[in-house]
């Protein structure tokens, strides 16, 4: 048996930048040497490396001999070990930085199309306390933090809290929560002591067994509070308990409701969600119009930021009226309704059935009739006949999934022939990808990243395209004016 080559500690070397999904590079020997987390552009570390690519190495840190100026002492006492707020080391505009770089370079190394001059990336008027949803899990098999261990104190082992990166098993307890308002933490903290006090079982991942499974919590702009408990088996005492805890306790909440899911995944979208007080669902306000959400409905995360968003596709889409607008990955109708005002029609297509009858409701309680709303599969939806149907699209606008647009919804998009396409995306690189593909018929002449999420990696990006043959008519006006 051969014995495998012993990989390389690489000493006192300095990380040079941030790049994309979080993680620093830094060069040795001609060598691309990724480091997924804990450093900043400028530390001075050992690292040892841990796996050797054809056109890269990746390595992890087990000495810091000098801290970056850049670092930022993280605000949040779970930093490190959670999750979620992967840069709170880094500050703010250094965060904003790479964000803009990512998305530029998406663009013009994958998608490689000639950018125009960029504006710089919106930056999120809150940086704390800016989301309106978060989940939690339950478990029975606390994640212990090396300072916990090396106290040798005998912790809780039932937990109500995240993931712990790379362990679907361990959940790690949440104190206190930066992302989400009250009252988020305080619903979340009395939960989990009600639980406790009353003996309620906490879910065992390993074994998908136990009572307790997760927390969703969601908030609004309005006051309203929407809080779903799912649990995994049918025990009506216990539920009604803490159903009606939840209730008296919090009377702010305005949608209470549950949902038994037996499965072995956390998604409710395929089951039936049981109202037990309140409405079911909460209202968000958008530049007077008002926009319900239910609970398995979509609605963007930072509730202030995506006004701004939708503000920049609409001047994007420089409506004039007269315009039939296909609102592609609609959810609940949000960006169809927001520029329905300014549009002949607008056509909205979305996957879930639940989030596209919020959609109609939308339009409804607004006051909109110029819109018509489909679910379905998107390259199901959108074809030819729906074309036909509606009406050829002046304007489309997209807004994906992660994973960007399937091939066959990007060929109707081309045979479609829209004059202007309006890409939102919240992952610059499948964006990328998919304005390759549309980059013989179209070409970017805008480019706007905006950060919706910070002190994480990820950066949602609005890009313009038009119809080569349009662009080169307005430059031809253009120069026909001078």
């Amino acid at each position: 048996m051969r014995n495998k080559k012993k990989l390389p500690l690489i000493t006192e070397i300095r990380i040079e930048k941030a790049v994309s999904g979080g993680k620093c590079l830094l060069r040795y020997n001609d060598t691309v040497i990724f480091v997924e987390e804990g450093v900043v552009p400028d530390d001075i570390v050992d690292l040892q490396i841990i796996k050797k690519k054809k056109s890269y190495w990746i390595g992890q840190v087990v000495r810091f001999h000098s801290y970056s100026k850049l670092r930022e002492k993280p605000f949040c006492a779970h930093f490190g070990i959670c999750g979620g707020c992967k840069w709170q080391h880094l500050p703010y505009t250094e965060q904003l930085k790479y964000k803009e770089q990512e998305t530029t370079d998406a663009l013009t190394r994958i998608g490689k199309v000639a950018l125009p001059s960029i504006k710089p990336i919106l930056a999120s008027a809150k940086t704390q306390y800016y989301r309106n949803k978060l989940e939690f899990t339950f478990s029975n098999s606390r994640w212990l933090t090396a300072e916990e261990i090396a106290t040798k104190e005998k912790f809780e082992a039932k937990v109500l809290g995240f993931h712990v990166p790379k362990r679907f098993d361990k959940i790690i307890d949440i104190e206190h929560c930066y992302l989400q308002p009250e009252p988020s933490n305080a619903i979340r903290l009395a939960v989990k002591s009600y639980a406790l006090e009353h003996q309620l079982t906490f879910f065992d991942l390993r074994k998908q067994e136990n009572f307790l499974r997760n927390l969703i919590i969601r908030t609004a702009s309005t006051g309203d509070v929407m809080v779903v408990m799912c649990f995994y088996y049918e025990d009506k005492e216990n539920i009604l308990g803490l159903m009606n805890f939840l209730k008296d306790k919090f009377p702010e909440i305005t949608s209470l409701q549950y949902v038994v899911n037996t499965k072995q995944n956390d998604t409710i979208s395929d089951l039936e969600i049981q109202l037990f007080a309140g409405k079911p669902y909460i209202t968000e306000e958008m530049e007077g119009l008002f926009f319900r959400v239910g609970a398995k409905s979509f609605y963007q995360t930072n509730p202030t930021q995506a006004y701004e968003l939708y503000k920049i596709a609409r001047e994007m889409a420089d409506l004039q009226g007269n315009e039939i607008v296909y609102d592609l990955y609609t959810g609940t109708g949000t960006i169809a309704n927001f520029v329905a005002k300014k549009a002949k029609k607008v056509i909205g297509l979305e996957y879930v059935a639940d989030a596209i009858e919020d959609a109609k409701i939308n339009s409804e309680i607004n006051k909109i009739t110029n819109t018509v709303f489909y679910a379905g599969d998107m390259k199901d939806l959108l074809t030819p006949a729906l074309i036909l149907q509606e009406g050829t699209p002046d304007v489309i606008i997209t807004d994906p999934p992660r994973a960007g647009m399937h091939e066959d919804v990007i060929k109707v998009i081309l045979q479609a022939n829209p004059k202007t396409i309006i890409y939102v995306s919240c992952n610059p690189a499948t964006q990328a990808r998919d304005v390759a593909l549309l980059s013989d018929n179209y070409e970017v002449v805008a480019v706007q990243a905006v950060d919706m999420f910070p002190h994480t990696y990820h950066v949602e990006s609005v890009v313009k395209l038009i119809r080569k043959e349009i662009k080169q008519e307005i430059e031809n006006k253009g120069l026909e004016n001078n």
